[in-house]
C-alpha cells in the first residue's frame, strides 16, 4: 500500500469516526431549552415549625456530607430549637399565584415561604392538602407569574427521558436527568392505603426535590416528585413521582373546595395466585379478589360479593389487586359504572355507584357447640367457633380451625391453626354441619377457594384437591 493510499485510508476512518460520534451525540436529548423555558416557574419552598415535622423535607446537619454541613453552617448558623426549618419545591401553575407542592414539605408549618429563581420572596398560604396522594396546593398574592404546563394525560413509556428541577439539599435550581423505570408502581402509606399509582424513574432525586416537576421532553409536567427509596439518605437511582392524571383531579378539587373526596367502592381485596386463578376460572392470575364487603357500602348495595374476582372496573382491566385503588379514587363518587367479575367461573358485569370518600375519612373494614370434626378431604379439624370470636370479627358465622395434618390438602394451601373458616367454593360455611356439606361436595381433582379469617383479617386460599 502507498502512502498515499495509507493517508486516504487514514482519513476516511476518521471522518467515519466522528460521523458515528455526531450521530450518537445527535440521539441524546438536550435539555437546556427546557430548563431555560422552565426554571422561572420553579420554586423553592421554605417552612418553618416550632416543633418536630413529620414530613421534614430537608436532612439534619448529622445526615449531610461535610462540606454540605459546613456549607449550610455559613449560609444559614444555627438554628434554635424552637425554629426547625425544613425545604423543599414545588412549581407555578397559574399567573396569579397557586403552586403545586407535597404535602410533606408543608405539614405540621407555622409559616410558608415561597423563594422564585428571580430571588423574589412571597409568603404563602396553604389553599388545601391531601394528605393521601402527598399533594398541596398553595397561593401567593402575586400576578403575571411564569407558569408550568400540566401534561394532558399519563402517556408515558418506559425508557422514556424525563427531568426534574428543585433544590436538593437547599441546592437552588439543580436540574437531573434520567428514564421511567417503570409505572403504576403501588407504595402504600402507613395507614395501608394505596390511591397513587407512582412512576418510578431513575432521575437523582434528594430530600429537597420533594414537591418539584417531573418532565418529559415537550416540557410538559407529568409528575410531581414525592419519595424516593434510600439506604443512605441520598439518591441510589429509586425515585418516585405523583403521575399528573393524579395531580389534576386533586389540584382541581383543592382549589374548588379546599379538600379532596375521591371514589371508595367499600371492599377488602387481595391479590390472586396461580391456585386461586384456577380455583376462579381464571386463565392466568389476575384482578381483585373481594374479600370482604362493608355493610352498606356502594359495593354491598350494588349486589358484589365475597369471592367475586374484579377483573375490570370502568373499562379498565384490573392487572392486581393495587391497580383497583388507582382507579376506583379518580372516578367521582355517584358515577354509576360498569365492573365486570368473574363469578362461579363465570365473567358477569355488575353496575355499580361509586361511594365518596372525604379527605378527614378513614374506613376500615373489622379486621382486626363443640362438635369437633374431621375434615378428611382436606385435613382438617374444625370446630363451632365461639360466638365472641366471631362477633369481634364481624362474622355472622364460621368453623375454627384446631388442627391442620401436616401434608394434606389444607396444610399444602397454608391453612393454620386459629383460622376461621367462611366459605368453601361458593357455599357459606357457618357450622360444622354447613362445612361438612361443603366438603364432601368437592369434586376430586379441582381446585377451590376458601376464605378464612385469620388474626382478624379476611383472606382466600387456594386448595387444589387430590384426584
Amino acid at each position: 500500500m502507498t502512502l498515499l493510499s495509507r493517508l486516504i485510508y487514514i482519513t476516511l476512518f476518521i471522518a467515519l469516526l466522528l460521523t458515528g460520534r455526531a450521530a450518537s451525540a445527535a440521539q441524546l436529548p438536550d435539555f437546556t431549552d427546557i430548563v431555560k423555558q422552565s426554571s422561572p416557574a420553579v420554586v423553592k419552598i421554605i417552612v418553618e415549625a416550632s416543633g418536630p415535622r413529620p414530613g421534614q423535607a430537608q436532612p439534619g446537619p448529622e445526615e449531610m456530607p461535610e462540606y454540605l454541613r459546613r456549607f449550610f453552617e455559613f449560609r444559614g448558623g444555627p438554628q434554635t430549637p424552637r425554629q426547625r426549618m425544613g425545604m423543599g419545591s414545588g412549581f407555578v401553575i397559574s399567573e396569579d399565584g397557586l403552586i403545586v407542592t407535597n404535602n410533606h414539605v408543608v405539614e405540621g408549618a407555622d409559616s410558608v415561604l415561597v423563594r422564585m429563581s428571580d430571588r423574589r420572596e412571597f409568603d404563602a398560604q396553604v389553599v388545601g392538602t391531601d394528605p393521601r396522594s402527598d399533594l398541596a396546593l398553595l397561593r401567593v398574592d402575586a400576578s403575571k407569574l411564569p407558569v408550568l404546563e400540566l401534561a394532558p394525560h399519563d402517556d408515558l413509556d418506559v425508557g422514556e427521558w424525563v427531568l426534574a428541577i428543585g433544590s436538593p439539599f437547599g441546592l437552588d435550581y439543580s436540574v437531573t436527568a434520567g428514564i421511567v423505570s417503570a409505572e403504576g408502581r403501588s407504595l402504600p402509606t402507613e395507614a395501608g392505603e394505596n390511591y397513587v399509582p407512582f412512576i418510578q424513574t431513575d432521575v437523582a432525586i434528594n430530600p429537597g426535590n420533594s414537591g418539584g416537576p417531573l418532565f418529559n421532553l415537550e416540557g410538559e409536567v407529568v409528575g410531581v416528585n414525592s419519595q424516593i427509596f434510600t439506604r443512605s439518605g441520598g439518591s441510589i437511582g429509586l425515585s418516585f413521582a405523583i403521575p399528573v392524571s393524579v395531580v389534576r383531579n386533586v389540584v382541581a378539587q383543592l382549589e374548588e373546595s379546599g379538600r379532596v373526596t375521591r371514589g371508595w367502592l367499600g371492599v377488602t381485596i387481595q391479590d390472586v395466585d396461580k391456585n386461586l386463578a384456577e380455583s376462579f376460572g381464571l386463565e392466568r392470575p389476575r384482578g381483585a379478589l373481594v374479600v370482604q364487603l362493608a355493610p352498606g357500602g356502594p359495593a354491598a348495595d350494588a349486589d358484589l360479593r365475597e369471592g367475586d374476582v374484579i377483573i375490570s372496573f370502568d373499562g379498565k382491566d384490573i392487572p392486581a389487586s393495587s391497580d383497583l385503588p388507582h382507579v376506583v379514587g379518580l372516578i367521582a363518587p355517584g358515577s354509576r359504572v360498569p365492573v365486570v367479575v368473574m363469578r362461579d367461573r363465570k365473567s358477569k358485569t355488575i353496575k355499580v355507584e361509586v361511594g365518596g370518600l372525604d379527605a378527614d375519612d378513614s374506613y376500615t373494614l373489622n379486621s382486626g357447640g363443640d362438635g369437633a370434626n374431621q375434615g378428611g378431604r382436606l385435613g382438617l379439624v374444625v370446630e363451632e367457633a365461639p360466638q365472641e370470636v366471631l362477633e369481634r370479627s364481624g362474622l355472622a358465622g364460621g368453623v375454627l380451625v384446631r388442627e391442620v395434618v401436616p401434608g394434606s390438602v389444607a396444610a399444602q394451601a397454608g391453612v393454620m391453626h386459629g383460622d376461621i373458616i367462611t366459605l368453601i367454593a361458593s357455599t357459606p360455611v357457618k357450622s360444622v354441619s354447613s362445612f361438612d356439606k361443603a366438603v364432601d361436595r368437592l369434586s376430586s381433582g379441582s381446585s377451590v377457594p376458601l376464605r378464612l379469617m385469620r388474626r382478624g383479617s379476611p383472606m382466600f386460599i387456594g386448595l387444589k384437591l387430590k384426584d
